[in-house]
């Protein structure tokens, strides 16, 4: 499956802002899609995963609860809504799509990723 985002821009700080991953080349089930960002110097860290065919979703705690992953039938599409977003959320996200029992954390359990796309939060 190939991945592709969308979404990103320069926003300020305090804004919303909604990526979407889409599939081409296949479709996201039976995949784990999950979002990534990373900043410069930093590694790539772990956002939130859903489970394309349960519609159940992860986070991780460093969100704060500010980040919503969720399923868009519509558009056939992953998206992660961020919220009163901070200029600490600025990074290239990425997102992913692989398979297993347990969601995966580590960007190294993820078959497929997209290219990135940038969000820049001016403060």
């Amino acid at each position: 499956v190939r991945l592709i985002e969308s979404g990103g821009g320069l926003v300020r700080s305090g804004d919303s802002l909604r990526l979407a991953c889409g599939a081409s080349a296949g479709t996201f089930d039976p995949y784990i899609v999950a979002w990534f960002r990373q900043a410069p110097g930093t590694e790539r860290r772990f956002i939130a995963a859903i489970r394309w065919n349960v519609d159940s979703a992860w986070y991780d705690e460093s969100g704060g609860g500010r980040f919503t992953i969720s399923r868009n039938n519509v558009e056939n599409t992953v998206d992660l809504r961020m919220k009163n977003l901070k200029s600490e959320d600025t990074a290239v996200y990425y997102c992913a799509a692989g398979t297993g029992d347990v969601i995966p954390r580590a960007p190294g359990s993820y078959e497929y990723w997209g290219q990135g796309t940038q969000v820049t939060v001016s403060s």
